[in-house]
């Protein structure tokens, strides 16, 4: 079982809440939200009922929202000619299960969610970084954002999605439960996962941002 090396930030009173509130704007001394904040939140979801198994292209705009663009011909192929075999495979992919609850040896070739991000990862211009951040949007419970910075900063050089799993299982379910901890007193709502308050952190703490008043 291989776990991840988490930084010392989410164990830190108050630290990890005060970087969430900053990128959510939900204090009014912190300023604007950062674009990222409305990823999940766009539209009602990429998750909601009516569209949590088709991608769209409100979908493709929220994406840009973690500054990556999709191109116009994987945009097509997305939303046109691939459109019913991504479906087929988002209709495999639960949208009430959380990665904490993912059963052991899940996580491997033949997981749907692999197939989906193997197929959008080798579309034209798409890659790796856009294809998690897809995923993400149509499964933020299950699929976590991961990008440059968060690998950067936590320094990993193999697999991400069963590590974290893992991680968010050790020692009673700690990480995960820390998680809704500093979820909660940060203020910004129950509909963001779990899993997107540890990309958050991670990301705003590599970045190098500080919670407001500590500048």
């Amino acid at each position: 079982m291989t776990l991840i090396d988490i930084p010392d930030i989410f164990e830190e009173d108050g630290v990890a809440a005060g970087l969430l509130a900053r990128y959510f704007g939900t204090l009014p001394a912190d300023g604007s939200p950062f674009t990222g904040a409305f990823f999940e939140r766009l539209g009602g979801g990429g998750d909601r009922l009516a569209t949590r198994d088709l991608f769209t292209a409100e979908d493709l705009v929220a994406v840009s929202m973690l500054s990556v663009d999709v191109p116009a011909p994987a945009a097509l192929e997305i939303l046109q000619t691939r459109a019913l075999e991504l479906s087929d495979l988002l209709r495999l992919i639960p949208t009430d299960t959380d990665l904490v609850d993912v059963p052991d040896d899940t996580i491997n070739d033949g997981w749907p969610a692999t197939k989906l991000w193997n197929v959008l990862n080798a579309l034209p211009g798409v890659g790796w970084v856009t294809a998690g951040k897809l995923l993400a949007r149509k499964r933020p419970r299950l699929v976590p954002v991961y990008d440059t910075v968060v690998k950067s900063t936590l320094q990993l050089t193999g697999g991400f999605w069963e590590p974290l799993r893992c991680t968010l299982r050790a020692d009673g379910q700690h990480l995960h439960e820390r998680l809704l901890k500093i979820r909660a007193e940060s203020g910004i709502g129950d509909d963001i996962s779990p899993l997107r308050v540890f990309d958050i952190v991670v990301w705003m703490h590599g970045k190098g941002y500080v919670p407001p008043g500590t500048e």
